[in-house]
Parts: C-alpha cells; sequence; structure tokens
C-alpha cells in the first residue's frame, strides 16, 4: 500500500514514532485522517471492523489499540469497497486476505490505488437518477423547491404524498433525502407512469424493509454502541444486496419483453 492511501497529513505527530520506527496512531487520530474522505465512518465502525478481523491493530499495555499506516490503508480499502461496490465484508475479506497473499484481484481496486474502486456497472435497462447530494441542499426544501429539483409538476407532487411515496414534514417542507424518490418519480412521470402507478414499489419497499428489520432485530437487542454499530453494517449489505437483486430481477424481465434479440 502507498504512502497516497495514508492519511497521515491528518495525524498529529505525537502519535506517529513507535519503539519499532513504525508509525503507530490511536483511533481517534484514525477517525480524524479519515473522516474528510468517510463522513460517516465513527469509532464504533472502525471497532466493528477491527471485530470482523478485517484490520489488527495493536494492543498498548493499558489495551488502548494502536494503528500502522498498513492498518489505515485497510481501513479506506474496506470503506471505499463498502462506498463504491457495496461489497459485503465476506467478499471484501477474501479480497484482502488474496492481497495478503501476494494475490492479484481479479476486477477490483487494490488498497494501494490512487483512484476509488471503479462503481459497479449500471445495467442497461435501468438509467437511475443522480443522488440527492447532487441535486439539492441537506435542509428541508419548501414545496415549489423540491417539486422544481425533483422535476415533478405540483399536482404531481400532491399525488406522490397522497400515495405515499414522499411525506413532507410537520411544516410542511420537505426532506431532502426524499429527493431521490422524488426525482425517480419525475422521471417516471415524463414516461407517463404517475405516481398513482407506483404504490406496488412502496408496497415492495416495505415489505422488504421488513423482512430486513427481522435480520437486524435480534443485534439491535443488545443496546450497545458496537451492536448498533453492527446493526448499520448489515443494514448497509443487506441493502446493497437487495437493491443487486431487484435490479437483476427486473432487467432480466425486461430482456424478456424486447424479446429473444435482447441478448445478442
Amino acid at each position: 500500500m502507498t504512502a497516497a492511501a495514508r492519511p497521515e497529513g491528518h495525524l498529529p505527530d505525537a502519535g506517529r514514532a513507535a519503539a519499532d520506527g513504525r508509525p503507530r496512531f490511536t483511533i481517534g487520530e484514525v477517525l480524524a485522517g479519515l473522516r474528510d474522505e468517510f463522513p460517516d465512518v465513527t469509532i464504533s465502525k472502525i471497532r466493528y471492523l477491527e471485530g470482523e478481523d478485517l484490520v489488527h491493530p495493536q494492543r498498548t499495555p493499558s489495551g488502548y489499540r494502536k494503528f500502522s499506516t498498513a492498518d489505515i490503508d485497510r481501513l479506506r480499502f474496506v470503506l471505499t469497497a463498502q462506498r463504491d461496490q457495496y461489497l459485503p465484508l465476506r467478499v471484501i475479506k477474501e479480497q484482502l486476505d488474496a492481497l495478503d497473499r501476494g494475490e492479484a484481484l481479479l476486477g477490483a481496486s487494490a488498497p494501494a490505488a490512487t483512484s476509488a474502486p471503479a462503481a459497479p456497472p449500471v445495467p442497461a435497462a435501468v438509467e437511475p437518477t443522480a443522488p440527492a447530494e447532487s441535486a439539492g441542499p441537506a435542509e428541508p426544501m419548501s414545496e415549489a423547491a423540491f417539486a422544481a429539483a425533483a422535476g415533478l409538476e405540483p399536482g404531481q407532487l400532491a399525488d406522490c404524498v397522497q400515495y405515499g411515496l414522499i411525506t413532507p414534514g410537520a411544516d410542511g417542507r420537505y426532506p431532502a433525502s426524499a429527493l431521490p424518490v422524488a426525482q425517480a418519480a419525475g422521471g417516471l412521470a415524463r414516461h407517463g407512469i404517475e405516481p398513482r402507478h407506483l404504490r406496488v414499489h412502496r408496497t415492495s419497499a416495505e415489505r422488504e424493509a421488513a423482512l430486513v428489520e427481522q435480520v437486524v432485530a435480534p443485534v439491535l437487542l443488545a443496546r450497545s454502541e458496537d451492536a448498533r454499530a453492527r446493526a448499520a453494517e448489515q443494514l448497509q449489505e443487506l441493502g446493497a444486496l437487495s437493491t443487486q437483486l431487484h435490479t437483476a430481477l427486473l432487467e432480466a424481465r425486461l430482456r424478456e419483453v424486447l424479446g429473444p434479440d435482447a441478448d445478442a
């Protein structure tokens, strides 16, 4: 792993020297170095990844974790693979084990790469809407601003609310986090598929969420910070896998609509 993958520039000098001559950092220093690139990373998540045997910091006699630059590179690889490739931890661990054995990864970027791993290919039959982060502000939006950002007419936005696709706040403003749903509804409306036709998607999502909740619920019973981190990790992986399955099934069905020449 190269120096380009290390957050040393964000870390104080105090943690850098160790008796064996290798840099060592506290978990707080590691968090500070990674947070600019991965805003959602937390100390609990780093501990969770350690518990999943993805990173192996040393422990001081007092029990404090001390991370090497190699540990930090591994963390960056894991976080990048989750964010950009939606890979489950099992697959990421297999990739790391392969790299530790000196094997090359097929179709995946190594942790030392200066650029992020390539995103998974988008199926030809599905053209996703840009994420909300690039579409609007994080603050709640007025009805007019939200409709404009989503590409919806006021009446179509009202239909989205009526059919349970979007829920405004008590003050009548709309959360920016709802923009991906509204943008998808706006795109479908331009093809003649109105919000009232989308109730099946809402129902399907609710059923999928209930299924995922059943898997994660036992972990949340522990009611600890680490348990919540594990639950969040599971939710991310299960959500990505559910999306992958839904997309694959839809793409296969659309190929059937196009007929036997679709795969030619």
